[in-house]
């Protein structure tokens, strides 16, 4: 009997599925390996929440562990693990050397959630009203974490054209893998709650996440003032985890501008509304907000930026406009044309059944990582090998005065 392979994760944070993408994500990416029966163990230095995702089911080992603490090599050498994913570049920089050190044959993986640089740089433009420059310092991080890594995971395919052709990344250190969705059938779609029996619009975010904090203020400021004229009776909710005090603020009755707080359920909740409204300004990756209204059978109205990447070639499930006034216009038609709704929901059933359905993309993904002869990849990353070398010295030494300073 064969040995089962061991994988190790580690989190910038123990997963929230409910509180954000980026931990529903990661739990996709648990479950991928442990139904190709991989032994997998979670390890994070981040404090549990009440929201932290339970793994006691699963068979997940759970591994606590601290930064800057030596005793992470010794955990390292016990589990002896095939493959290390790192949650997030950070958290490559932080752990990349040690494992390097202590597992020189694992296979190391990043996953990038979404890329770091572009929605930096994307914010930063925003605010300050220019051109949009990618080369930061936060881009040289990120992609010095990419060059160090075996593989690099990708959720979006605009940001693999940057990767390729604005920083010139070897495609074979990339790979693309989407959010890995089940298909929605016949018998889904036909339990859904009708347009009939839905009201209301709704947005929904984690608000630690500055695009979602943003598009509030724009669905307050902008949006909501000549939309809510045109259709009086009409509600919008805010969902989203996390409100700190500004975002409660913006509660008003009188408007029908409600900040609801945490969703228990996102796609419950959101299979109730009519439309899902998103005006986002800027941002990266792909949109979980999405995904979770196309399973359900509920359209969206988005920005350019909101849709990047998500639709292909196909019809969005409902309307792309970046022009406000259009945006408000076109929210209104959407939610009172009940054949354009329909039409609207099911190209989100194209769109997640064709483009996000994890059949296919699991069998080749875990294919690679298994039949890929690590001596020859390395050796063709090159620059990779430098940064490594590099980093394992100065990072090294850096984390190991931290540790000295520590025990005084």
């Amino acid at each position: 009997m064969m040995k089962a392979k061991k994988l190790l994760i580690i989190g910038l944070v123990w997963p929230e599925p409910t509180s954000s993408a980026a931990g529903t994500r990661i739990i996709q990416l648990v479950d991928l390996f442990l139904r190709k029966g991989y032994e997998v163990t979670f390890a994070s230095a981040a404090s549990k929440s009440d929201f932290s995702y339970d793994f006691s089911t699963t068979g997940v080992t759970e591994q606590e562990i601290k930064l800057n603490d030596e005793r992470f090599n010794s955990i390292l050498k016990t589990l002896n693990p095939d493959m290390v994913m790192f949650d997030r570049f950070m958290v490559e920089e932080q752990y990349g050397w040690r494992v390097q050190q202590e597992c020189p044959n694992a296979l190391r993986i990043l996953d990038t959630e979404d890329l770091h640089l572009l929605r930096s740089a994307r914010q930063h433009s925003d605010k300050k009203q220019t051109e949009t420059d990618l080369f930061s310092d936060t881009a040289k991080r990120e992609i010095a974490s990419i060059l160090r890594c075996d593989l690099s995971l990708i959720i979006s395919e605009v940001e693999m054209k940057i990767l390729a052709e604005t920083f010139k990344i070897d495609s074979s250190l990339l790979y693309y893998l989407p959010f890995l969705e089940n298909e929605i059938t016949e018998k889904i779609v036909k339990n859904w709650v009708p347009f009939e029996e839905r009201a209301d619009f709704i947005f929904i975010g984690n608000f630690l996440h500055e695009p979602n904090w943003n598009t509030v203020q724009v669905l307050k400021t902008k949006i909501w003032p000549a939309l809510r004229k045109k259709l009086p009776s009409a509600s919008l909710n805010i969902y989203g985890s996390y409100a700190s005090q500004k975002v409660l603020q913006l509660n008003n009755k009188n408007e029908r501008f409600f900040i609801r707080g945490r969703a228990a359920d996102a796609q419950q909740t959101i299979s109730k509304h009519m439309i899902l409204l998103a005006p986002i300004q800027f941002g990266a990756g792909v949109k979980g907000k999405f995904i979770d209204a196309m399973q359900v059978g509920t359209p969206s109205v988005t920005t350019s930026v909101g849709a990047e990447a998500m639709r292909g070639s196909l019809d969005w499930s409902g309307i792309i406009e970046d022009n406000f006034e259009d945006f408000i216009e076109k929210a209104v038609l959407l939610y009172q044309d009940k054949a354009a709704w329909n039409l609207a929901q099911q190209n989100g059933v194209r769109i997640i059944n064709e483009r996000y359905s994890a059949l296919k993309f699991t069998d080749n993904f875990i294919s690679l990582v298994e039949k890929l002869d690590l001596l020859v990849h390395r050796q063709q990353n090159f620059i990779g090998q430098i940064l490594n070398h590099h980093t394992l010295q100065s990072t090294k030494y850096m984390s190991l005065w931290i540790e000295e300073k520590n025990r005084d």
